[in-house]
């Protein structure tokens, strides 16, 4: 008989847990801040453009909520292969790939824009940006420790106000000043400026699942590592009542990043360029209230205060706010008022997200964190599939478009408020990841 020899794995160059350096830590959340910035902006490009792109092609507000539709019902089935993507690649070129694909669907309207062109474009690009979110979000507590995630995963969220604030008047710069065919363009060199930088700064964080090169191929490969039926992560009390609260939520998003500028504008009265910059209001107030809420949250799990708490009742509370304000704008008529509630309602609102997530990561293996939030964040996206063309045959119906605006955002607005209601009920961590680590030692 021959004798086989063979080599041990190794796994990549990783630094312990509980020695990595903080500033690195820190630096690299930057970069997939920036990453998840371009993500956003890509889809707030939409918004910026609707009017013109109405007004070139003749195209209604139900047309337009349809392309809104049909990129989110691509993010929502993209987002189904995070996991497998994950097993797939690392991080690194997972992501990179991704990016690059974003940039290249720009190309298209830029080349030869037209209705048809707008809605594969939109396609093509929601499908890619599906499995984003959960990648990305994997990528980040791989640097974070688990009691303390809440904070890291509010500076990813507060991309999407970072796209509104900042980038978000400058494409409307651009669009008034050179043709919403300049915007294409902007976010075309944005996309591919972040893939040089990623791949010169990112290197696995000592938290997340660790991935072992073996010596003898080219290929990397994960450790032999138990996992636990998905099932039993996707019928947790957590896991359907953090989804019951983040659909609304995402739909009150998607009709914000699609029809935001067009209220302010064409319902409210302001000028595009006003529009425009008011966009950002809502995300100043969504960016304050999700700092205060994640700092107070990972400080007070880090002294113990249960998780249920502080990962189930807060964020469902700020949803409660959030859908309350919204159910009351057709009762209001001044357009400055308008604009503060809507502000302050969905800023509020946006505390759900990144604490939601660090739920989620909680109450599953390191190994299927990815795959977890890849469900999670896939079925999140159902609003967004049905809440801009909803709005888009509201508007086109009602006596005037300030008060269709106002009825789409009071409809969401009260579907957010029982969402919140069972995320009260429902939401609990700490329960449910001992449910589910339990299973995982039975595999073991």
């Amino acid at each position: 008989m021959s004798k086989v020899t063979t080599r041990q794995a190794m796994p990549e160059t990783m630094t312990p847990p509980g020695q990595e350096s903080r500033a690195k830590a820190w630096g690299l959340t930057s970069v997939l801040v920036l990453l998840y910035t371009v993500n956003y902006s890509d889809k707030i490009l939409l918004g910026l453009v609707a009017q013109p792109l109405k007004e070139e092609f003749g195209l209604t507000s139900a047309q337009i909520g349809l392309t809104a539709s049909v990129f989110f019902l691509a993010f929502s089935a993209g987002g189904f292969f995070a996991g497998l993507i994950n097993k797939w690649a690392t991080l690194k070129w997972s992501l990179m790939a991704l990016a690059v694909i974003w940039a290249a669907c720009m190309v298209p309207m830029i080349v030869a824009g037209s209705f048809v062109v707008l809605l594969v474009s939109r396609f093509l690009l929601g499908l890619t940006e599906g499995p984003s979110g959960a990648l990305i979000h994997t990528a980040l507590y791989s640097w974070h420790p688990m009691e303390k995630r809440s904070m890291p995963g509010a500076f990813i969220a507060s991309s999407s106000s970072l796209a509104k604030i900042a980038v978000a008047p400058a494409l409307a710069f651009l669009i008034v000043q050179f043709g919403w065919h300049s915007a294409f363009v902007a976010m075309l060199v944005v996309g591919l400026g972040w893939c040089v930088l990623w791949y010169f700064t990112w290197r696995p964080g000592p938290y997340g699942e660790v991935r072992m090169s073996i010596a003898k191929g080219s290929a990397n490969t994960k450790t032999s590592v138990p996992a636990v039926p998905w099932m039993s992560i996707f019928r947790t009390g957590t896991f359907l009542g953090a989804l019951a609260a983040v659909i609304p939520m995402y739909a009150l998003l998607t009709v914000v990043l699609t029809w935001l500028p067009s209220y302010f504008e064409v319902g409210l009265g302001f000028t595009r360029l006003q529009a425009g910059a008011m966009f950002g209001f809502p995300s100043m107030a969504a960016m304050l209230a999700m700092f205060g809420s994640t700092y107070l949250s990972d400080r007070f799990m880090s002294r113990g205060v249960s998780s249920r708490i502080m990962r189930g009742i807060v964020p469902a509370a700020g949803l409660l706010v959030c859908g309350a304000s919204m159910a009351v704008l057709p009762y209001i008529g001044t357009p400055n008022i308008v604009v503060a509630v809507v502000s302050l309602g969905y800023g509020i609102g946006c505390i759900l997200a990144p604490i939601m997530n660090a739920a989620i990561s909680q109450i599953c293996p390191k190994n299927q964190v990815a795959g977890s939030l890849g469900m999670f964040l896939a079925l999140m996206a159902i609003g967004g599939i049905v809440a801009p063309p909803l709005t888009g045959m509201i508007v086109d119906q009602a006596v005037s478009p300030a008060v269709g605006y106002a009825q789409s955002f009071q409809t969401f607005g009260i579907v957010a408020i029982v969402g919140a209601i069972l995320a009260m009920i429902l939401v609990n961590p700490d329960r449910d990841s001992v449910r589910v680590m339990a299973q995982l030692q039975t595999a073991a």
